[in-house]
């Protein structure tokens, strides 16, 4: 088969590793992690990726749920692949069950992984997945300031505080590709600045194998064409219906 990997390029590592060693012709396409800031701007991006696509066999996403961005995703004359994920997390961890677990055990995780702190391009590159870590919480401010006047932003600050310290743990995921050495004592010293525990896991890339690979078991959604994604709000995470035409 030809396929077309569209992915977040906080997955750049584990995507061309991969794609290297699946069976199967795999060009890649990267859309910056930033994009997740901006659901909607993100969800036309894909959709626009995908739709310049259609020559190949297979649009595989790497992406999850990602806080929605894809819900509303439309298979055109081609189907499209995705894991069933919330997020990247669970790519980095390669199972649901694995990311469950964790999630119902420590709650209050901050995740770190290299390739998502070194695609930064120098905007909160130490930023944890999926939150702000305060790194950068000048900047914000600032932002706040000039976009919601000061009150405002003292309130966005107050509560957004509020929020983190609920984390009690940093976690890094060693992905065993490239030297993660900086990525981690980064980890360790925000853990060790907050009073957080820290955690080190060791990643696994079977999820990002098996979706390069065109081994689509129950841990993937095929959309078929005149398909398009929704939100399932059950275990399978996202599901398709019919598209109207």
């Amino acid at each position: 088969m030809r396929l077309k990997c569209i992915a977040c390029d906080v997955l750049a590592r584990p995507i061309y590793l991969c794609a290297a060693q699946s069976p199967h012709i795999v060009d890649v396409d990267l859309l910056e992690r930033g994009l997740h800031d901006h659901p909607k701007v993100l969800r036309a991006e894909l959709q626009s990726r995908v739709d310049q696509s259609q020559q190949y066999d297979a649009v595989l996403l790497g992406y999850g749920l990602c806080g929605q961005a894809t819900a509303g995703l439309k298979a055109g004359d081609r189907p499209i692949v995705i894991p069933r994920a919330h997020d990247c997390i669970t790519l980095f961890l390669g199972s649901r069950q694995r990311y469950d677990a964790q999630f119902e055990t420590q709650p209050g995780t901050y995740w770190y992984a290299l390739d998502y702190v070194e695609r930064g391009n120098g905007a909160g590159g130490s930023m944890a997945l999926g939150a702000n870590t305060g790194d950068d919480a000048g900047n914000i401010y600032a932002e706040y300031v000039e976009k919601y006047g000061k009150d405002n932003a003292d309130y966005l600050m107050e509560v957004m505080g509020e929020w983190q310290a609920h984390y009690q743990r940093a976690a890094f995921v060693d992905m065993e590709i490239g030297d993660s050495s900086q990525v981690e004592s980064e980890a360790r010293a925000a853990a060790k600045r907050r009073g957080w525990a820290f955690e080190k896991l060791t990643g696994n890339l079977v999820l990002i194998r098996r979706l390069l690979n065109g081994d689509w078991n129950e841990d993937f959604l095929t959309l078929q064409p005149g398909q398009d994604l929704i939100m399932t709000y059950d275990e399978d995470i996202v599901g398709c219906s019919l598209v109207e035409h």
